[in-house]
């Protein structure tokens, strides 16, 4: 059975969403058991509230949490009891597989780089997130491309690049199901010679690499069309793209509903169009995703939403669970040496 260590204190809506969560994930018939890590006595009292399988839920006390408007270095330093870094204590001692954290974006990274081995290869981990898009991939027909790195790493070189590739390749093909991910390099241009130069070499080195599909760069335009099913970037084009996507779809449905208030002949299109733009909800609902990993690690962790309500973390705690029992860390260092040793040749 796979155990992962979810942080209770961290998010928008903690402690309540993370028990909320957690307890729909425990009636879950798949293998996967929990531990909420936080203020003890109040997430007893919570889950009291709400009906849950209590074999599959353990509480871990942690006296601390990381505020979202902490610093999260002078954070840490301060707050070594923190919920976020029992979290990872957990995951490095044994007693859970994997860790999720809906908190301090910030504090997650550095929680995790400070006690998951870094993996061989790996300069700067990544944290990736998924999106919409309009192809479907693997046998279960995932909508969802992977954009890494969105904030870990700001500044890439063409070797973290390569790295990237390597960790997104092979988180789709566990979480995916898709056993030959398309991978590409985000850039202005679809040729070889566009981009700054980092892009430009990582493309010269990813194209020698046999392990990864890489078809080369792709548009801002390629991304929602579904062009790749990774996308490799530096961490703040990758945040400022990520962002941007988040907001399509509240701004579609927010255009609907303005449109149908104005006009009654529109408001018959909207109806006509209802089923539609239902779709569109759903594919735009970051609830659905999960969260996003952060790779380069020994071990899984994955990084939810800050605003996740109960579905979110559910979904985040499987994801985690899937990757984890996928052996997603195994997978990339293997790719990943593939790789040193081509670039050392």
């Amino acid at each position: 059975m796979v155990t992962i260590a979810v942080d209770a204190m961290g998010g928008d809506d903690a402690p309540d969403a993370l028990v909320r969560g957690v307890a729909l994930v425990s009636l879950d018939e798949r293998p996967l058991s929990t531990i909420l890590v936080g203020d003890a006595p109040e997430l007893t009292r919570r889950l009291r509230e709400v009906r849950h399988n209590p074999e599959r839920i353990a509480v871990h006390h942690a006296p601390e949490s990381i505020a979202m408007n902490e610093a999260a270095g002078d954070a840490l330093r301060r707050k070594p009891r923190a919920s976020v870094v029992v979290c990872a204590h957990l995951v490095r001692e044994g007693a859970a597989d994997a860790m999720v954290t809906a908190g301090h974006t910030g504090a997650a990274v550095l929680a995790a780089a400070r006690h998951f081995r870094r993996l061989p290869g790996v300069r700067r981990a990544a944290l990736a997130a998924v999106y919409p898009t309009e192809l479907r991939r693997g046998d279960k027909e995932d909508p969802f491309s992977l954009i890494l790195d969105v904030g870990a790493t700001l500044d890439a070189t063409a070797e973290d690049l390569v790295s990237f590739a390597a960790m997104g390749s092979s988180y789709a093909q566990v979480v995916s199901n898709n056993p030959r991910p398309r991978v590409a390099l985000l850039s202005s241009g679809a040729e070889s010679t566009k981009g700054p130069p980092e892009i430009v070499r990582a493309h010269a080195l990813l194209n020698a690499l046999p392990g990864i599909h890489f078809i080369g760069n792709v548009e801002g335009t390629g991304i929602p069309r579904g062009a790749a099913d990774v996308v490799v970037c530096s961490g703040f084009l990758g945040n400022v793209v990520l962002k941007m996507l988040e907001g399509v779809g509240e701004t579609i449905l927010g255009l609907a509903r303005y449109a149908g208030k104005e006009r009654l002949l529109w408001r018959a299109g909207l109806w006509a169009l209802a089923s539609g733009l239902d779709r569109v909800k759903t594919l735009t609902d970051w609830q659905e995703y999960g969260g996003a990993p952060i790779l380069g690690l020994g071990h899984v962790c994955i990084k939810a939403h800050g605003r996740s309500g109960p579905r979110a973390v559910a979904n985040a705690v499987k994801v985690a669970a899937k990757a984890a029992a996928g052996g997603v860390p195994a997978k990339i260092a293997a790719s990943l040496a593939q790789a040193d040793t081509l670039q050392n040749c």
